[in-house]
């Protein structure tokens, strides 16, 4: 499965999981939620912001998401934690990529991603994103807003 499959896998399970209730979001998990997509969208641009970048770079911003959703793991526990985890184990992939030829020597196992790669993992980022920034989004009780009755009424 790839990245922005396993991604999107996870994403419909916090949204079966809220919906259902059974992920009960505490201020706390919105405020995390709110400030890992804040820092996922200052390091993974659009696509054709991304794609001009050189591979080092875009290597780097991918990597830099990782410390993002490490150090919120880092923060909370239970579903907020699990959740985290699940994308930070998407994501996984990239930790194994370099950016650069090997001249000589080993490469302590890490091999050399395609643009397409890239381009999934980038796309990937944009979904989890996406994720959190729901996550972080106040709910709205439909009975507290009933604009068509109060304009009726007025």
């Amino acid at each position: 499965m790839d990245m922005r499959r396993i991604v999107a896998v996870l994403a419909e399970e916090a949204e079966q999981q809220i919906r259902d209730r059974t992920w009960e979001l505490t201020p706390r998990d919105r405020d995390l939620a709110l400030k890992a997509a804040a820092g996922l969208r200052d390091v993974v641009g659009p696509p054709d912001v991304q794609e001009a970048l050189a591979q080092i770079d875009r290597l780097e911003h991918l990597r830099e998401t990782l410390a993002v959703l490490a150090v919120t793991l880092a923060r909370t526990h239970g579903h907020m934690a699990w959740f985290l985890s699940g994308a930070i184990n998407a994501l996984e992939p990239i930790l194994r990529w370099r950016a650069l030829p090997a001249d000589r020597g080993g490469t302590f196992g890490t091999v050399l991603a395609s643009p397409e790669q890239y381009a999934e993992a980038e796309d990937a980022v944009r979904r989890l994103h996406d994720a959190l920034a729901q996550i972080a989004a106040e709910p709205v009780d439909p009975g507290s807003v009933l604009p068509s009755r109060q304009a009726d009424e007025a």
